[in-house]
């Protein structure tokens, strides 16, 4: 059977103390709004309905063409926020799972269970549940003699007997399509003024229809997003989740607690992760490198067997045993080939290097082409830009750069050229020579 989603994401979040959406707000990295789309994408078999409101056009931008949207004029509590589907849905058969866009830790094979509890269900409603000692605002079930779940009391309308109780309400639901309409039609108004989905459970029951509910193994899914507090808790969550994901697949976090990985990265058996380490967007890294202590690394592609020693790279992509630092900095458009050697303060930008090129510490290249097993001796810099352009220079094989050079490009050096320490390099040089001085010219045939 078909199985669409009504994602709930038109609440203001006033409580985030924020001019950003809610639902925009990100855990590891992708806005809560992402998390809960791809939960119900995983789990459904069409494309889902997010019911939008504050910030529409943001969260609308940001989601694009993977969804379709209805707008909540008017926030009139959640029964009313998914009636606005109904104009999208009213001719969907199947089963309608609904959720909501701040609870980012539930997961697709959650939901998938939801939906097979509901295809054996009998009844309209599989709902999800959790223990929990600790209500944080969730409406609790109660249940009869039999055990079946006869409704749901919010905490506001609770008696301290109903506060007693320890299962809550999880709010996620899956219904048959047919009945969710006509159910929603008959919620009552509350005291508020606001129209509730869970009591469409009450309904349900008053039918004689039987209300199915499945209790999270892990309750911290559950967790919604009400304030910069409780996006911590989910941070974390997610976070451990990540961290122990990749421990389960062969990667060593020596320090999971000061590790920050997103939930993109990709990381090879083998790898070492060393404290205080942060890889972030669409990183991916190889086998058997060592990465950290210390390190950023941002929208990267590491090979195998690469060590990257607190250093900070972004948008930078290294072939196999390439080594860096401590203290390097890849900016966008490195290129670093196998077995390529970076020292401590080195720094690279838009340029490649070719196989086996060391670049000694504190020097920098930009716009450049370095050819393989050339040496770029300490303190040497590519003086790219003149102020109003940048300029490429190119750099054949097996040439040596000598300390304190100075490349003004656009410049050219041959294969097996030489350059003496401290040499001004502004005209170019052919292959196999030897060029000294301020500005340096060539002396010899080498």
């Amino acid at each position: 059977m078909k199985t669409t989603a009504i994602i709930l994401a038109a609440g203001q979040g006033t409580r985030m103390k924020s001019d950003i959406p809610k639902v925009l707000h990100p855990v590891c990295e992708k806005p809560m709004v992402w998390h809960a789309r791809q939960a119900v994408t995983s789990a459904s078999t069409e494309k889902p309905v997010m019911v939008i409101g504050h910030g529409a056009d943001a969260v609308k931008k940001y989601i694009g063409d993977t969804a379709h949207f209805v707008v909540q004029e008017e926030r009139l509590g959640t029964g009313h926020a998914v009636q606005q589907a109904e104009s999208q849905l009213k001719d969907f058969m199947g089963h309608i799972l609904v959720s909501n866009a701040d609870m980012p830790l539930l997961t697709g094979d959650t939901l998938s269970q939801l939906v097979a509890r509901q295809e054996a269900n009998t009844g309209p409603i599989t709902m999800l549940t959790l223990i929990s000692d600790d209500p944080r605002g969730f409406g609790r079930i109660v249940r009869d003699e039999a055990g079946s779940v006869c409704a749901i009391v919010e905490e506001a309308d609770c008696t301290e007997e109903g506060k007693a109780i320890t299962e809550l309400n999880a709010a996620a639901y899956c219904f048959d399509s047919e009945w969710l309409w006509n159910a929603l039609s008959k919620i009552p108004l509350s005291a508020k003024g606001e129209y509730y989905l869970t009591d469409t459970v009450g309904l349900a029951v008053e039918d004689g229809l039987n209300v199915e509910a499945i209790i999270l193994e892990n309750a911290n899914e559950a967790i919604g997003v009400n304030n910069r507090i409780h996006l911590s808790e989910a941070e974390a969550q997610m976070k451990a989740r990540v961290n122990q994901n990749l421990m389960m697949r062969g990667v060593t976090l020596v320090d999971p607690q000061s590790t920050y990985i997103g939930i993109n990265v990709e990381i090879g058996q083998d790898s070492i992760i060393q404290p205080n380490t942060h890889l972030r967007g669409e990183t991916v890294i190889g086998k058997n490198c060592e990465i950290g202590p210390n390190t950023i690394i941002t929208d990267c592609k590491i090979g195998n067997s690469c060590e990257i020693l607190s250093s900070v790279l972004e948008k930078a992509t290294l072939e196999d045993n390439v080594d860096i630092g401590p203290f390097g900095r890849l900016r966008k458009g490195a290129y670093l080939s196998k077995g390529v050697h970076i020292g401590n303060f080195g720094e690279v930008k838009d340029s490649h290097l070719g196989e086996g090129v060391k670049m000694g510490h504190f020097s920098y290249i930009g716009n450049a082409t370095i050819g393989a097993e050339s040496n770029i001796g300490a303190g040497t810099i590519t003086c790219n830009y003149d102020g109003e352009n940048k300029h490429h220079t190119e750099i054949g094989k097996e040439v040596f750069i000598g300390s304190d050079t100075m490349l003004v490009a656009p410049l050219k050096i041959g294969d097996r050229a030489r350059t003496g320490a401290g040499a001004v390099v502004t005209k170019d040089i052919k292959e196999d020579r030897l060029a000294v001085g301020m500005p340096a010219r060539a002396i010899k045939k080498i």
